[in-house]
């Protein structure tokens, strides 16, 4: 029929850690439909994170939790004006944005950033996976590119706290 929503599909947990979030997240760094390359990625950077002495899976889950945003603004045209109307976020689209905000902060960080937090120089310091872990392991500190991301966000709605009476 036409007009309805997509029914929501059920995602296989990941194979390693069991867990519908790591299998969403992989699914996300995925390019091109090559699914084990972006999987080998995740679980490389999951074995650097492991390496430091921390538990991957509560890294991970807790970078995640922090760097989900509670609020947002979302465009809303009135009489001709568009307003940033703030809106709350519901939690599908929380985790959404935080893998999103995640996934866009490794891949933009460059290496001269990356050679000051890693003692350690060896070939894969330049891979993805390396970023990725750095990166996982800053969120959960509530540091990085993406919480300063959701900070943003959620100045933006602060910002515009005027209009929440435009929401609909």
């Amino acid at each position: 029929m036409r007009g309805q929503r997509a029914p929501k599909r059920n995602l296989l947990p990941d194979p390693i850690y069991n867990s519908r979030l790591l299998s969403r997240f992989i699914n996300k760094v995925m390019f091109d439909g090559k699914k084990s390359i972006a999987q080998a990625q995740v679980y490389k950077a999951m074995e650097e994170i492991e390496k430091k002495g921390k538990n991957p899976l509560s890294v991970f889950e807790a970078a995640i939790a922090n760097v989900a945003p509670k609020m947002e603004v979302r465009p809303r045209r009135v009489g001709g004006a568009s307003y940033q109307v703030p809106t709350e976020v519901r939690g599908d689209r929380k985790e959404a944005l935080a893998i999103r905000w995640i996934i866009t902060a490794a891949r933009g960080k460059s290496n001269e950033s990356l050679r000051a937090s890693s003692a350690a120089q060896n070939k894969d310091f330049y891979k993805f996976s390396h970023k990725l872990a750095v990166e996982l392991m800053a969120a959960a500190e509530n540091t990085g590119s993406a919480i300063k991301k959701k900070e943003d966000t959620l100045r933006m709605a602060e910002a515009n706290k005027a209009f929440a009476h435009f929401r609909w």
